[in-house]
């Protein structure tokens, strides 16, 4: 079941107008092929392109994302929030936000920025881009993998973790619901998601290691974060852009 073949005519039947999803049987990635489409003035907001494999997936810093075919749920949205930019960094918090909330049958957490965690394992990942007045996410989620097919040890999968009562056509579904609701009360100007990232945070209260792309390194103890989505050390640095290592 959760490598039942994605259908576009299932999923968009259990959406709001906002949305408009198309399935692709193969691309290099849903983000680079939302993006094309941006530039090129031929998307609309609430656009989605799902794939069932990408050759070249893309994750945050540059990395790369790979799944077996039908493995994994590989897509990308487009949205254009109202609020100032400088309120941006918040997009994908609240995306991370909705893939936890759609993940009702295991205990998902969201590590800051963006990524999920199944007792410390990660399940899935996002990427936020601004294109123009508008970003584009992309999101991966870990569906019918097992073990031999985890990308990194220190992974996990919807298989793995034994919920299985499910398929990539209704967990898309679900979750670009409950994100559609999470963007347009925040984008009204509600800052309420911040109580329930901080409720769903894996991160806030650790001690953790924080890694720049300079390759400086420090420690400290995640504080809070901060109205333009940065996180907040206890001594009062604001992170912006690393990688976040869980000490403890």
């Amino acid at each position: 079941m959760l490598r039942a073949p994605l259908d576009s005519g299932i999923i968009n039947a259990g959406l709001t107008q906002y949305w408009r999803v198309s399935v692709v049987e193969l691309t290099t990635s849903t983000q680079s092929d939302l993006i094309d489409l941006v530039t090129r003035g031929r998307a609309q907001v609430g656009d989605v392109i799902v794939a069932e494999f990408q050759s070249a997936g893309r994750g945050r810093l540059t990395r790369t994302f790979e799944a077996p075919a039908g493995s994994a749920l590989l897509f990308s949205i487009y949205i254009k929030p109202s609020r100032p930019q400088m309120d941006w960094g918040w997009i994908p918090l609240i995306a991370g936000v909705s893939v936890a909330q759609s993940l009702p049958s295991v205990d998902a957490r969201v590590k800051w920025p963006n990524d999920i965690l199944i007792d410390n394992k990660k399940i899935s990942g996002l990427i936020a881009q601004v294109v123009g007045d508008g970003i584009v996410i992309g999101i991966g989620i870990n569906v019918g993998m097992s073990i031999e097919e985890l990308p990194v040890p220190q992974a996990t999968s919807l298989a793995i973790e034994g919920s299985v009562n499910t398929s990539r056509n209704a967990l898309l579904t679900d979750l670009l619901t409950i994100f559609e609701k999470n963007f347009t009360t925040w984008d009204k100007g509600s800052n309420e998601i911040s109580g329930t990232y901080e409720a769903l945070s894996a991160t806030l209260g650790r001690e953790i290691e924080v890694h720049y792309p300079d390759g400086r390194i420090e420690s400290g103890t995640a504080a809070s974060i901060s109205p333009s989505g940065e996180l907040v050390l206890a001594d009062g640095v604001h992170v912006l852009a690393a990688d976040i290592i869980h000490l403890r």
